[in-house]
This record gives structure tokens, C-alpha cells and sequence, in this order.
């Protein structure tokens, strides 16, 4: 809450502010020496810290052990989780000044909005799991072992995906594809992979992608065709006949076990995907009868993206897992459980099991709930345990890259309050002459004031007033006096309204666009943790929201993390900028991200851990696209609408005019070759 008075000597409210009735008015306030010395910024930052900045936006909570704030109040990123050191902190401003910073002046010349992304913290989330269902594996004497897959729609960046197999190569890490572009990706990528990795191939299909699959197999991938309809398998017969390839066959199984979340209406009996009970018996009785049942091996379920708790995947977990002993008690070749998706993150910190933007569990409860109950229900029916596999996307890339972006802007000031406010505090004048009562409800006054406790300054001034009343009965004091009081009533009881009204929600506008940006916060109402990245050694005294640069009435954020409606922020202005960064979005949002108004994706950059001075390396970046990239994007032609607006331009500007054909035609060239986002002026950060 904002200080009623942050300054004794704001300027004063001007005079007639004090004029009353009965041609009473009152000189310009002045500073009393007895009232409580002025809070300025600095004093009030003072009583303010990192750390309570920290807990304010809960960046312990969700951001560990990735994110945390420095001792110069900027977010700091921990490259390495838990492991890093003191000097291998990454300060994220640093890595926007770089990145935006003229080239000439050691800068790369990048435009906000701006995607950071961080390929060592991808690798620690691979490793992590990895190491998660290890330890699950060696402490319950699981005789088998695990090997993920990487879902592609979470993230198709080409150096994301490269990264992934490049990083899980040592421990067998795959891919998952979901379409016949992916499934292309997937192929090329793993051709650098482990061998071992699986290829896994879901989706509705048709005969190219099977074909696809099969010749990726004949490239010697680990390619699986998990069927998704029961009319799938008739098409992969026919072609694996054709091509002479031996399919490796999966199929996905509805389970009855859901959870009734947002993310859970994917599953269960009425799912979208999946074989139920009586086609799977189909498909290995066919399947038995031209002797490939041999090549069915992999089973696959999602219970659903976001499993609030392990107890719920351990249902689903072991429903399948009586599944896969079903199919092996069949006759049929099985050798891998395929978990599916469902590995939660926490998006607002509260490690809850009841919200769909967060999970009651980690990494390695996690695993311990699917290694727990694959064993007990294999082991019960003297199955050998199977390969455990899981497509856990959200999990592995939500952490790895962070959006920032600029607020240019904001649609109030506390300017005046901060003078209406101040100026109360000079007016001990009015008290000469009165008794020590009302003194003593003044200096009361002034104190809740500083501190912003608007509730004990009304109750104050009443007092007050109430007390100069009873002694004006008692003729104890004047009728100029008493008309004084009831003036100063009246200042109070305005200034605090002003205050409490300044205290609403205030509109920040920053430079991006929530449809290009978050897509899933429009679509699915989903919450990220946004925050300053920088100033927060300073105490937020504004609640926010923000709204976008398109012209819809959606481009806004205006639901936070944990429930709130309004974001704390500081003020901005006096040439400084201010920049927030949206986190653990690296999941979806740039597949999902639109073309709303023309806006395009953001300059993205790389930044590895590095020993150097700044301790971080920018290993690469791109600028986002131009006007003309968006414009072709929605198949325009950039080149022939500049030829058409030069060829105008040449027909309608004289030589002799002041705005020339050839100065038209340059800044036509340049508006489209520059980033559709607002160029704001550089400024101190």
C-alpha cells in the first residue's frame, strides 16, 4: 500500500484547495518542525530487500532451482539447478543489455520482445529425470531400466530438439512425433542420436506417414507405430508387406483411470485417442493369425498433461501395467511401458495437488509412483519388467527459456496524491493555540500518513475533530479555530480517497503480444509467474495488469499466479526502462503462438554458462521477423507492395517538396525490413 505521504516537501496543493466557507482561507501549508521527517525512495527502499521481493512474487517456489534474485535486485539464472556456484550465476538484465545494446557499442542490436533460452538448463532437466527414475530403479530393485521420449509438439526449435538428443544420447533419449512433419524431424534428428533412442510414432495416420515410419525403421531407427485407431493396423500390414519392412507395433490403450482437470479430458473411456478393451483383443487375435504378433511390443497411455498427484498416477500406472501382462499372457513380443505425458510443473509455487497450474509431487516422487507400480503388478504376475518410457514434455523444456519483455508505459500517475498528501503534513500551524489532546491527535495523523495506514487516518482526524467539538462546547475553543479543523477534516478525508483510488489496478502497456506470446493464457486461461526482471531491491508499490500492443480486447493479462488479479510493479518513467520476464513458458507457446495484428515471434538468443567477465556466452541469436517476413507469412509479397507504394510514391511527390519520393521509398524499404514490434527509445535501464 502506498504511502499517504511519501514527501513533507512535495509541492502544496495550491491555495484555494484551503478555502472554506465563510470567506475563511488558510495561508500555504509549511513544514512543521514537530512532524515526522519526509520517506523518500531511497528511504523507503531501504526497509526493502531482495530477498522480500523473492518471497513476494514466490520465485522460490516456482522458480527453483532455476531462478532466484541477486544482491543487486535482478533475477538470476541457475544454469547448473542446485549445483551452480556463486560466480556461475547468469544476471538475466545483463543478458538483455547485451542483446539489445547497438552493435557498435558491443551490443548484437536485437529488438524487444526477447526469448532467452538456456541449453544448460535443458540439459539439467534431462539429466534430472534421467537420474529420478535411476535412483527409483536401483533402490527398488526394478530389473529393467527407463529411457524417455522428447514429444515434438512441445518444442519443434530445431536447436531445442538437437539439443535433447544430443544431451540424452548417453541415456537412450528419443522422440515422439505427432505428424508427418514431426515425424521428419524426428528422423533426422535421431540419425546423430543414440540407437537405442525410440522413435515413437503417434498420431492420426495415413499411408505416407506409415510409410514414413516403416523406411525409418529400414534406416535402422528405433521407430515404434503406435496405433491410435483399430483401422490403423490394416494399413500397416498392407504396406509393411509392400515394402518388405518388419513393422515394431505399439497401440495406445484407454484406460478408465482420468483426472478431472482441464488437461484431463483428453482420457479416459471417451478420450480422443486410443484403442479401448474389445479393439485391442481384435488387434492381437489379427495380429496372431498372419503371425506378427511378435512385432506388437510397446503399449501406450496418457492419463492426461498436469497428473496433480502420484496417487492418481499410480492408478493409471497400474491399470496399465495389468494391461501389458494381459498382453504378454497372450502371446504377445512386449518389452515397453509407455507412460505417456502427464509429468507436471508448478506454475505458481503452492505444490498443489487441487490446481491445474500446479502438482503435488517432484521429479522424484514421480518416478518412484511409476517404477513402484509397474513392479508390484508385474511381479504379481511374473511378467518380467518391461522398459519404462514416458513423453514428459511440459517437464523438460517449460524451464529452458525465459520472454521478456518492455513496459513503455501506464495509464496513471500518484503524482498529484503524492502532493495533495504531503501538503496536510505542513499545516501545524493550524494548531496553535489548542490543547495537547489535539496535538497529540496530529502528530497520530501524521504518523499513520507516512506509513500509508489509511484506516487510522480517518479514525485520527475523527478524533480530532470530535475533540475540538467537545471543547468548542465548552468554550474552550474558537469558532476560527473549530472552522479550521473541520477544513482540515475535510483535506483528509479527500486526500485519502485520492489515495486509496490511486491504489486501484493501473493498466502497464508493454511491447509484445499475449496471442503471438502466450497463446494459452487467451486460450486455456493458463497462468505463468511474470515479474520484473531487475528492481527488486526496490518495494513494488503499484498493482498491475498488462495490455498488449493488439487491438482486441483479449490482449491483456490480468490473472497471476496464485489467484490474483493485479501484479505488483513499480513505477516507471524519468527515462528508465522497465522490463518483466514471463517464465517457465518453453512449453507450446511458440507452436501455438498466432499472427494477431501482425505480430511476429520474438528475437531469441542463446546463452550457455561461461567463465567469462559477464559469466555467460551468447552462442547464438536471430532477430524476430520483419514486417515483411509477418506480411508473407499471410501471402503477401514484401517486394511487389514496395515496388507498387515507390511506384506512388514517384507519381504523386514533387521534386521541390519537402518530403521527396527517394526519402518515401528509403523509409518504406526500412519499415519493412524492421521488427513489427514499438521502437522504443533507448534509455537507462
Amino acid at each position: 500500500m502506498p504511502a499517504l505521504a511519501c514527501c513533507v516537501d512535495a509541492a502544496p496543493l495550491p491555495c484555494p484547495a484551503f478555502a472554506f466557507t465563510g470567506g475563511l482561507s488558510f495561508p500555504a501549508p509549511i513544514t512543521f518542525p514537530a512532524a515526522a521527517p519526509p520517506f523518500t525512495t531511497g528511504e523507503i527502499n531501504s526497509h526493502w530487500s531482495p530477498s522480500m521481493s523473492a518471497e513476494l512474487y514466490n520465485i522460490n517456489g516456482w522458480g527453483a532451482p532455476y531462478f532466484t534474485v541477486n544482491s543487486s535486485g535482478n533475477v538470476a539464472v541457475c544454469p547448473h539447478s542446485s549445483a551452480t556456484l556463486g560466480h556461475q550465476e547468469i544476471d538475466l538484465l545483463k543478458i538483455v543489455k547485451k542483446a539489445t545494446d547497438s552493435i557498435s557499442c558491443g551490443g548484437l542490436g536485437l529488438q524487444l520482445p526477447l526469448m532467452v533460452r538456456f541449453p544448460d538448463i535443458l540439459k539439467n532437466r534431462l539429466e534430472s529425470l534421467q537420474s529420478a527414475f535411476d535412483y527409483a530403479i536401483q533402490s527398488g530393485g526394478y530389473s529393467s531400466h527407463y529411457q524417455g521420449v522428447f514429444p515434438v509438439k512441445c518444442n519443434q526449435d530445431r536447436f531445442i530438439v538437437e539439443d535433447i538428443v544430443k544431451f540424452g544420447s548417453s541415456f537412450r533419449f528419443g522422440l515422439e512425433a505427432g505428424s508427418k512433419p514431426e515425424l521428419l524431424l524426428a528422423m533426422s534428428c535421431l540419425c546423430k542420436g543414440s540407437a537405442e533412442g525410440l522413435l515413437v510414432c503417434n498420431g492420426f495416420k495415413d499411408a505416407e506417414y506409415i510409410s514414413l515410419a516403416l523406411v525409418a525403421r529400414k534406416l535402422a531407427l528405433n521407430t515404434v507405430i503406435v496405433l491410435e485407431q483399430e483401422e490403423e493396423l490394416d494399413m500397416i500390414i498392407d504396406l509393411s508387406k509392400k515394402l518388405c519392412i518388419r513393422p515394431v507395433i505399439g497401440f495406445r490403450a484407454k484406460l478408465r483411470t482420468k483426472h478431472s482437470g482441464h488437461f484431463g479430458s483428453t482420457s479416459g473411456e471417451k478420450g480422443k485417442f486410443g484403442l479401448t478393451t474389445a479393439q485391442i483383443v481384435r488387434v492381437v487375435k489379427k495380429l496372431q493369425i498372419l503371425g506378427m504378433l511378435d512385432c506388437l511390443q510397446l503399449l501406450h497411455f496418457h492419463i492426461g498433461s498436469m497428473i496433480p498427484s502420484t496417487s492418481l498416477l499410480a492408478d493409471g500406472v497400474s491399470e496399465a501395467a495389468q494391461i501389458y501382462c494381459e498382453l504378454v499372457r497372450m502371446g504377445a513380443n512386449m518389452r515397453v511401458i509407455d507412460i505417456g505425458g502427464g509429468l507436471g510443473i508448478d506454475y505458481n509455487g503452492s505444490k498443489s495437488s487441487d490446481s491445474d497450474v500446479s502438482v503435488g509431487y517432484g521429479l522424484e516422487e514421480y518416478a518412484a509412483a511409476v517404477v513402484e507400480a509397474v513392479q508390484r503388478v508385474c511381479d504379481k504376475r511374473s511378467v518380467k519388467h518391461p522398459v519404462i518410457c514416458s513423453e514428459s514434455g511440459r517437464a523438460i523444456v517449460s524451464h529452458q527459456s525465459v520472454l521478456v519483455f518492455e513496459a513503455f508505459g501506464c495509464n496513471s500517475s500518484t503524482a498529484a496524491t503524492t502532493n495533495a498528501l504531503s501538503s496536510l503534513l505542513g499545516l501545524q500551524y493550524l494548531l496553535e493555540g489548542l490543547s495537547e489532546g489535539v496535538h497529540a491527535d496530529y502528530r497520530n495523523l501524521c504518523a499513520t500518513a507516512i506509513r500509508g495506514e489509511h484506516d487510522a487516518c480517518l479514525l485520527y482526524i475523527e478524533e480530532m475533530k470530535k475533540r475540538c467539538l467537545d471543547e468548542f462546547k465548552e468554550g474552550s475553543l474558537g469558532m476560527e479555530e473549530l472552522a479550521g479543523i473541520d477544513g482540515l477534516y475535510d483535506v483528509v478525508r479527500k486526500a485519502v480517497a485520492t489515495a486509496e483510488e490511486s491504489e486501484s489496478v493501473r493498466t502497464y502497456h508493454v511491447n509484445m503480444s499475449v496471442f503471438t506470446s502466450i497463446p494459452d493464457f487467451w486460450g486455456i486461461q493458463q497462468v505463468f509467474p511474470i515479474l520484473p526482471i531487475h528492481r527488486l531491491d526496490e518495494k513494488p508499490t503499484v498493482k498491475g495488469v498488462l495490455s498488449d500492443l493488439t487491438c482486441d480486447s483479449d490482449g491483456k493479462v490480468d490473472r497471476f499466479i496464485n489467484g490474483e488479479s493485479s501484479l505488483p510493479l513499480h513505477e516507471i518513467g524519468d527515462g528508465h526502462k522497465y522490463y518483466l520476464g514471463m517464465f517457465l513458458g518453453g512449453a507450446y507457446q511458440e507452436a501455438l503462438g498466432g499472427l494477431h495484428n501482425l505480430f511476429g515471434g520474438p528475437s531469441v538468443v542463446r546463452v550457455s554458462q561461461s567463465d567469462g567477465p559477464q559469466g555467460f556466452a551468447v552462442t547464438s541469436a536471430e532477430s524476430g521477423p520483419s514486417c515483411g517476413d509477418v506480411l508473407r507469412a499471410m501471402q503477401h509479397q514484401p517486394e511487389l507492395m514496395f515496388e507498387t507504394l515507390k511506384h506512388r510514391a514517384f507519381e504523386h511527390l514533387r521534386e521541390d517538396s519537402l518530403l521527396t519520393a527517394e526519402a518515401v521509398t528509403s523509409g518504406l524499404a526500412h519499415s519493412f525490413n524492421n521488427t513489427p514490434y514499438l521502437v522504443v527509445a533507448s534509455s537507462q535501464s
